[in-house]
């Protein structure tokens, strides 16, 4: 099975552009939608990225990049070492096959990433685990691992797990997040549902369509979407205010425990819808 479906592409390696969608359902009804181009990057493919770019470095200044140390153990060491340890502890092994980011890249040095989604394969090139990598506002980082079901369709996973990092003030953490997760083609989409004592509070998606990583496509990307990753950031706090002029209520932010990824479960394999509706992920 390949994560990008389109042969003639060189690599895996691509780019989304499509849109972060959320909608908050209580205490108040709030929602936004915003334009987003996604990066998705094959390790193993760093080097040849950074070679045959002009838009594009790996670990220095450019109009666009991607860095080793926005992810993992920020520290700039190798992922694929570091993602490799830690799946070993849970009996995943991925030491022969691809592992793939599907995050926001680095736009002239900038970059936030609210959640960074790892497709973790095995040599045979099936997905052996998920990791959804997520940050917040204060920078502080915490990963949930998931083993993905052997058996079942490849097209989504999901899952469902207890939340235990804080990442909004405006959501407490007696929560729990449903997942769903579509396998990167044509198309890509990632549903998180948040729920407080069984109801859901909010629902946030994140979807796109495939896009060549090129020289081209990069400058499109730069037209289409300038200054991006700043926005993101921007668009975080402009909400924020937008919430507490609602009145929705402040929860205090607990203290950070060490970043460690560690096992929230398993996802399940569900049957690829035919075209992904865009209502989808939660935060």
């Amino acid at each position: 099975m390949t994560m990008v479906t389109r042969p003639r592409t060189r690599g895996a390696s691509c780019l989304y552009f499509g849109h972060v969608v959320h909608q908050r359902s209580r205490p108040v009804t709030h929602r936004f939608r915003y334009q987003v181009c996604g990066l998705f990057v094959d390790l193993d493919e760093l080097s040849d990225l950074d070679r045959r770019l002009a838009l594009f470095s790996v670990n220095r200044p450019n109009v666009f990049g991607f860095c080793e140390r926005d992810h993992g153990p920020r520290d700039g060491s190798s992922l694929r070492t570091w993602i490799e340890r830690h799946l070993s502890r849970a009996g995943i092994d991925v030491s022969d096959g691809p592992v793939r980011l599907l995050c926001f890249p680095r736009v002239f040095g900038y970059v936030f990433n609210p959640l960074t989604v790892w497709f973790c394969h095995r040599r045979s090139g099936e997905v052996a685990a998920l990791v959804l990598e997520v940050s917040n506002m204060a920078r502080e980082t915490d990963s949930y691992v998931l083993a993905v079901d052997a058996e079942g369709e490849a097209g989504v996973f999901s899952a469902s797990f207890d939340k235990r990092f804080y990442v909004s003030a405006f959501i407490g953490m007696d929560a729990r997040y449903e997942v769903r997760v579509g396998t990167p083609g044509d198309r890509m989409s990632v549903t998180v549902r948040e729920f407080e004592h069984g109801d859901e509070t909010l629902r946030a998606a994140w979807y796109g369509r495939w896009v060549p990583l090129t020289d081209a496509s990069l400058f499109l990307t730069l037209v289409r979407f300038p200054l991006m990753t700043v926005k993101i950031s921007a668009a975080i706090y402009w909400q924020a205010l937008r919430l507490l002029g609602k009145g929705v209520p402040v929860h205090q932010k607990e203290a950070a425990s060490p970043f460690e990824p560690s096992y929230a479960g398993t996802a399940r394999r569900e049957r690829q819808p035919a075209r992904s509706s865009g209502n989808g992920a939660n935060r």
